[in-house]
């Protein structure tokens, strides 16, 4: 199927459109289901059960059983890829990663989250998307490039299988398999036990298969192209993707289109659409100025600091953890930890006489599904 599709169109055009329908994906039921790992973080360390940490515990569990369940029968070969084979930064994503945590609560959601929310109609993260893209390029290939470079250099790891966990814990491809299985498990006995919502089961399960679709076109992609200068092979992410974009809009147009120029647009158009379809579209605004200082360095942290880490809470969280790369679970980790202490020491103070305020929309009823 794919040979004619590259006969006829190329390989750049036909990894656009794949990173848009694929970003529909994402954006449509990450919309639905309100997946988000601030929120998650926030259930998890107040203690406070509400169906966010067991919709992100689905995404997930599918994403690394479904991606380790493609490679254990054949259908892709991610060795490749540039969490897996590239020398990596231990330092940066343990900094990278912390900065991103803390930014996530400052900003009240990661970069595909404020990605999502920008497409519903709240201004406060189409100026904090556009501050983190800004950001990230900045730190990719401008001023902010020379302190990147020299926190990654303090740690480094080599690729192959120094960055493999499951080479270096001694998983295994059964081990992975089994990993995911457990959490799978767990994600639906939660579920029962608080009650979430159709959409929140579905919503994040389809979250978590959009990360391994997309390892598992363009892996095949990969595979299969003739072209000199084959695309790599990657998942979804949304700081390098970020940055790229805004990088073609303001500079460099011409260039071949690739998955990610597809990705944020196909995101954006999913979620709008989710919006929409389910009356939820409504301009919002900042509360004031506290509020937008608030929001605006949190962007800055979160655009820095997934540039220095090599991934986002979707880049690393999902796509580079389905793969078992070392690095990428250094940052997860980093960001849940540096997450939950920014609320506390922030969030917390400011609410301890009230109810606890996530600043994000319930997982839709079940009646969203009639």
């Amino acid at each position: 199927m794919f040979d004619a599709l590259l006969d006829r169109f190329g390989q750049a055009p036909l990894l656009a459109a794949g990173g848009l329908l694929i970003g529909m994906l994402f954006g449509f039921f990450a919309q639905r289901s309100r997946f988000c790992l601030r929120s998650a973080v926030i259930e998890f360390a107040r203690g406070m059960p509400g169906g966010k940490l067991t919709v992100w515990l689905f995404a997930f569990a599918t994403a690394v059983l479904a991606t380790q369940a493609l490679v254990a029968l054949g259908a892709m070969d991610v060795s490749s890829a540039r969490q897996l084979a590239a020398r990596g930064s231990l330092s940066g994503a343990a900094i990278g990663g912390a900065l991103f945590g803390i930014g996530m609560i400052l900003a009240r959601g990661c970069s595909s989250r404020l990605l999502v929310l920008a497409a519903q109609g709240n201004l406060r993260s189409v100026l904090s998307g556009l501050v983190f893209a800004v950001t990230a390029q900045a730190a990719w290939q401008g001023a902010l490039a020379p302190w990147r470079e020299r926190i990654s250099a303090w740690w480094t790891v080599e690729g192959g299988p120094s960055r493999d966990l499951t080479l270096i814990t001694g998983l295994g491809r059964t081990g992975a398999l089994l990993f995911g299985a457990v959490w799978l498990v767990a994600a639906v006995v939660w579920a029962r036990r608080q009650k979430v919502a159709p959409w929140g089961w579905a919503g994040a399960i389809l979250v978590g298969l959009s990360i391994s679709a997309a390892w598992w076109f363009t892996a095949t992609i990969a595979a299969t192209s003739l072209e000199a200068g084959v695309a790599p092979i990657q998942a979804l992410s949304f700081t390098g993707p970020s940055a790229e974009v805004l990088a073609r809009v303001l500079f460099t147009p011409q260039r071949p289109p690739t998955f990610d120029f597809g990705l944020v647009p196909g995101v954006f158009l999913g979620s709008f659409l989710a919006a929409a379809l389910f009356r939820e579209l409504k301009l919002e605004g900042f509360s004031g100025g506290a509020s937008m200082r608030r929001y605006l360095i949190g962007a800055v942290l979160m655009g820095f600091g997934g540039m220095t880490a090599g991934g986002c809470a979707v880049g690393a969280g999902l796509s580079g953890a389905s793969v078992f790369t070392v690095t990428s679970w250094i940052t997860l980790s980093a960001m849940w930890a540096a997450a939950a202490l920014t609320d506390r020491l922030v969030d917390q103070r400011d609410h301890e006489h009230g109810l606890p305020h996530l600043g994000d929309q319930p997982v839709p009823a079940s009646r969203a599904f009639s």
